[in-house]
């Protein structure tokens, strides 16, 4: 685990205040929510492999939805309390950053729309998925 001043030192201040202080980016602002390219994306943080271009959809939303993640064991979900309506939070399961939130809203075959925010991601086009 890294100090709070590493992850100043290596995250942008965008990255730094979604993963590590729960923000989130405005909805059609983030890079990826229209990324259309083939191949799989990591974690901004520490680069734990996350979501496949190939569970990724258009929700509509405003930011990158995946139906799932590429192994259940990479993130975790937490009960976030942070408005009224409680939500489930998706955070990295290696260093802990913030990613987004998961609903049961979503396409099948999963009836799940992991809702995440471009600056917690890297994108590594092509490759093995």
């Amino acid at each position: 685990m890294k100090t709070e001043k590493e992850w100043k030192d290596c995250l942008s201040e965008e990255e730094y205040r979604i993963l590590r202080k729960k923000g989130t980016e405005a909805a059609f602002t983030g890079k990826y929510y229209n990324n259309k390219k083939k191949g799989t994306y990591f974690c901004a943080g520490c680069g734990n492999k996350l979501f496949s271009s190939e569970a990724k959809f258009d929700s509509e939303t405003g930011w990158p939805s995946f139906t799932k993640p590429i192994s259940e064991e990479n993130i975790k979900k937490k009960l976030d309390f942070k408005i009224i309506i409680p939500r489930t939070e998706v955070l990295c399961s290696r260093c802990g950053g913030h990613l987004g939130h998961v609903f049961s809203d979503g396409p099948k075959p999963t009836k799940k729309r992991f809702c995440i925010n471009s600056a917690a991601l890297k994108f590594k086009e092509g490759g093995k998925r």
